[in-house]
């Protein structure tokens, strides 16, 4: 008799471990997603559950830093919803990230508890919204489109964070700036090289009139780089105060450019 109440007890317990287990809120991606950026990105208005759900990605300020309690700005537009199967629960992950506004087919993520594989894809970004991540994109205001894109990517938990292997691309067509005459100021690429926690950056210009180009390394969410702003011939009059709020000048090759430093 006793073994059978309590294979029933098990049983209950069972049953009210999974029920309770489907219906896990979306919000719990809330901390892991704030976790594994630094609290530089988090989740607005997560809905559904933690297997199917959706949220938009924003990122909160006061005073111009990350954190406290801010309303959430997004970043991009849409929603994002996501699949997640209960196979996580045995260690083998299969989710599918969607959003119709920046992606132009659904993102799959497969792999296990400690490694994961990301299906090559690209997002469509909106420049104007980079300002919501402070100095000094709030101030240059940028506008222009922007284009993110990336072969399969390997993820792996590295001493409790998150490695990434892969190279990433972002083409940045036609920016311009509400504080300079000259629209637009250019076409840039920005690659970059992802080996673990940290990647290799560089920086190239495809068309001026305002030419950008520098390498640096983007370590634990800190960008550490360092390039140069020039005018293209017959422009340095008109982006003389544009190029004076970049940086500090310098003479090189007997004309003045703008260092680009940031450590």
């Amino acid at each position: 008799m006793m073994q059978r109440a309590m294979m029933w007890l098990l049983a209950g317990i069972a049953s009210v471990a999974l029920t309770v287990l489907a219906f896990v809120p979306a919000s719990w991606m809330v901390p892991l997603m704030e976790m594994q950026t630094a609290g530089r990105l988090t989740l607005g208005d997560a809905q559904g559950t933690l297997w199917r759900g959706s949220a938009f990605i924003g990122a909160a300020f006061i005073d111009g830093t990350p954190g406290g309690s801010a309303p959430v700005t997004p970043l991009l537009p849409g929603r994002f919803s996501w699949r997640l199967s209960p196979a996580v629960l045995l260690g083998m992950v299969d989710a599918e990230l969607e959003n119709a506004a920046v992606l132009p087919q659904p993102v799959r993520i497969t792999g296990n508890w400690h490694e994961w594989q990301v299906s090559a894809s690209s997002a469509l970004l909106p420049v104007e919204r980079l300002a919501a991540l402070g100095a000094p994109l709030n101030t240059i205001q940028p506008s222009g489109r922007m284009r993110l894109s990336w072969e399969p990517l390997q993820l792996t938990i590295q001493d409790g964070k998150v490695g990434m292997n892969g190279s990433m691309h972002l083409e940045m067509n036609d920016i311009a700036s509400r504080l300079s005459p000259v629209k637009p100021l250019g076409t840039y690429h920005l690659a970059f090289d992802w080996r673990g926690q940290q990647a290799s950056v560089k920086l190239e210009t495809a068309k001026g009139p305002l030419l950008l180009n520098g390498s640096g390394v983007l370590a634990n969410g800190r960008l550490q780089f360092s390039g140069k702003a020039e005018a293209e011939a017959g422009q340095e009059e008109r982006l003389a105060n544009f190029l004076n709020l970049l940086g500090q000048r310098r003479r090189e090759g007997g004309k003045n450019v703008i260092a680009l430093e940031f450590k």
